[in-house]
This record gives structure tokens, sequence and C-alpha cells, in this order.
């Protein structure tokens, strides 16, 4: 081979494995920087902002599936849309999912985290009855490696992502989703703590989904209407620290930081029971949303599909939950960059002066393109 085309090969090889390894594994883009350890009080943007289209969802029963089309519009107001926290607009999606109308209890429970390993690709636990999904994990992981394990909570506040009143935002492909409580959902379907919850969705096992309220009598719908809690609790103590553990207390700010406690509360390790209900008056299991974590269930009774997966009219891909997508840099530099002058000096810089020093690879005093890291910077410390 002549000189010249091994040059050529020799360079094409280089950027293919540069590429590849930008990309991070799978071909997703590399986890973002977070070195926060605390948990931080939601700042819920207001829910002022009429969605851009009408909601169009049908929702019927074919031989053993549940059949779900939805453009994923919510059908109450939702957070004006981008912010700084989450540079993403809400657009039209084209859900078409097919679950199982007549779920079984698996042998054993599963989780909505791959190989039950947290962060992207998460499976959706569900989809509400508007036919906007429930995603309550994220991508987000303490400095930004997942392989160790430490998973950021959106209802944390550790990490800003932008989370409006119904405890929804926007991801990059512009899905409107919930991490929360859809709050102006239950408004509009009227839950409230003098009867049971109407149905608010279906879990991607097939189960429904209630909120909050139910029978006190699993057997019984004359019993009293009581409020169901999970049996999950913040762990006590501090987390381990080092090189591969944040340190700190348990607070909330991390997946980790909880634990089941079989027995707790009224409700399972996957925030469900068997019970009967006003639409199931003969009895099933049941999933309930709950105001204490998880809030959103985790983990399913029986098995269950990825509906991003078997979305048949396509659908955000998998696993994707950061607040920001395109160029590697460019949602970084267009924040931070208040002069434009096409580079971030410390002045600018929105995070702690310790990541500036890590960013700054050269030591020149400023963060340039090359060097910027992916997705919106996080926010000024409060």
């Amino acid at each position: 081979m002549p000189i010249k085309s091994i040059h050529i090969f020799t360079v094409l090889l280089l950027l293919t494995v540069a590429f590849a390894y930008s990309q991070g594994r799978g071909g997703r883009p590399p986890q973002r920087f977070h070195e926060v350890i605390k948990s931080q009080p939601l700042k819920l943007i207001p829910a002022d902002a009429t969605p851009p289209e009408k909601p169009d969802v049908a929702i019927n029963v074919q031989a053993d599936k549940r059949h779900i089309i939805s453009n994923a519009m919510p059908n109450h107001k939702i957070g004006t849309y981008p912010t700084r926290s989450n540079p993403n607009s809400i657009s039209s999606q084209h859900y078409d999912v097919k679950i199982s109308a007549d779920p079984k209890p698996a042998k054993e429970i599963s989780s909505v985290n791959r190989n039950d390993q947290p962060g992207p690709p998460n499976m959706p636990f569900g989809f509400a009855i508007n036919g906007v999904f429930f995603e309550p994990g994220t991508a987000e992981f303490w400095h930004g490696d997942r392989t160790l394990g430490w998973n950021y909570e959106a209802l944390g506040g550790a990490v800003p992502l932008g989370i409006d009143a119904n405890h929804g935002h926007v991801q990059p492909n512009g899905a409107y989703h919930y991490h929360g409580l859809p709050t102006g959902l239950l408004e509009k379907l009227k839950v409230t703590s003098d009867k049971h919850s109407p149905l608010i969705g279906w879990a991607s096992d097939g189960y429904p989904i209630y909120a909050r309220y139910g029978y006190k009598d699993t057997k019984d719908a004359s019993s009293d209407i009581v409020e169901l809690h999970s049996s999950y609790r913040l762990k006590k103590g501090n987390r381990p620290n080092g090189d591969k553990a944040p340190g700190g207390k348990y607070d909330g700010a991390f997946t980790m930081d909880y634990e089941y406690v079989a027995g707790h509360s009224q409700l399972d390790e996957c925030n469900g029971r068997f019970t009967i209900t006003p639409d199931f008056p003969e009895g099933t299991y049941a999933y309930f949303l709950t105001k204490e974590w998880p809030v959103i269930p985790r983990a399913f009774r029986a098995e269950p599909i990825n509906i991003k997966m078997h979305n048949g009219a396509g659908g955000d891909r998998p696993g994707g939950e950061r607040p920001g997508r395109g160029g590697p840099s460019d949602g970084f530099m267009k924040h931070e960059d208040r002069n434009g002058d096409g580079k971030v000096s410390k002045s600018e810089f929105h995070g702690p002066k310790e990541h500036f020093k890590d960013l700054d690879k050269n030591k020149d005093g400023y963060i340039s393109k090359d060097e910027a890291p992916t997705g919106p910077p996080p926010e000024r410390p409060r």
C-alpha cells in the first residue's frame, strides 16, 4: 500500500475511534459532569402556557392488547419552554403502542432500568390517560460516570432539569413527559382525598395506575378512603465517599439514597398492591402514584415492554433524558459565552471553580468550544 494511502487510512481510523469514544457506549452522547451532592428544593416552572397543539389520544382494547395512539400533547397547561435549564421545545409525537390487556404477575419483578443499571436507556413506566408518558428516570450521574451508579433524581433538585408545576418537562425530541405527580391532569380528573382515585393511566406491563387514594380494605369498596404511602425511605447516615462515591448525607439527591422496607406502608416494592378498584370490582394488581419517593413506580409486577422500542410509529430515541441536544458543545457555549467572543471566561462560567479548572484543558484561563462539555451548564449555586 502506498505511504500516502496508509496515512489517509490511519487518519480515518483515528477519526472513527475518536467519534465512537465521544459518543459513549451504545452511540449515546457522553455523560455530563456533575459534582453536586446535595438535594435542593425544586424551583418549578409555572404551568401557564398552552400546548402548541390539542391533545389527540385514543385508547381501546383489541383482542388481548390495549392499543394506545397519542400525539403526547397534555390536556392541561404546561411550563413555557425552552428554558435555561431545559432548552427544548415541545412538539407533537406519534405514539402507537400496544400493551397487554390481560397481564399476569411475573415470577420476578423487573426494573424500569435496563439490566437494573440506572440511567439510559430508561424504560418509560407507562402512560397517562392523556397519552403522555410517565418517565421517572434521568441520564444524569455524579462525575458523569454511570458505572458508579450514582444516578441523580429528577425531583431531587440537585441537577436542574427545567421541571414545571406538573412535574414534567420536555425531552430533546420535543416529547413532554412526567417525572412526578401530574398535577394538571390530577386536577382535571378531580382526584380528591374523599374518594378512590380515578384511573390515571396504564403501566408498560398492562396493569392500571391510580394516584394516592384507595380503599383501606383491599377487598371492601365500602371501607374508608385512605392515602396510600410508599414503603421506600431514605437510608440513614451518610453515603460512602472517595473516588467512587459522592459522600454526604442520604438526602434524596440520588436514586441510591432510598431503600425499600417491606411492610413500612401499604404498598410493595413496585409501589402497588392487589386490590379492588372502581374499574376492577373483582380485583386487580394496581400501581399508585404517591407523594413520597418513588412517586412514579420504578418496577413492574408483570412482564413489561419498552413502549419506546415498541412504538409502531417511531418516537424518542431509547433512553434519552438529557436536557439538550445538538452539537457536543453548542448548548454550553450558547448559554455561557455571554460576550460572544467564542470562549468562556471564569467570570462567565456558571459552575464550581473546580469544574472550570477541569474543563480548561490547556490552562489558558478560558473554555473553548473544543473543551466545552455536552449540554447546557449547571445553574449558579444558590
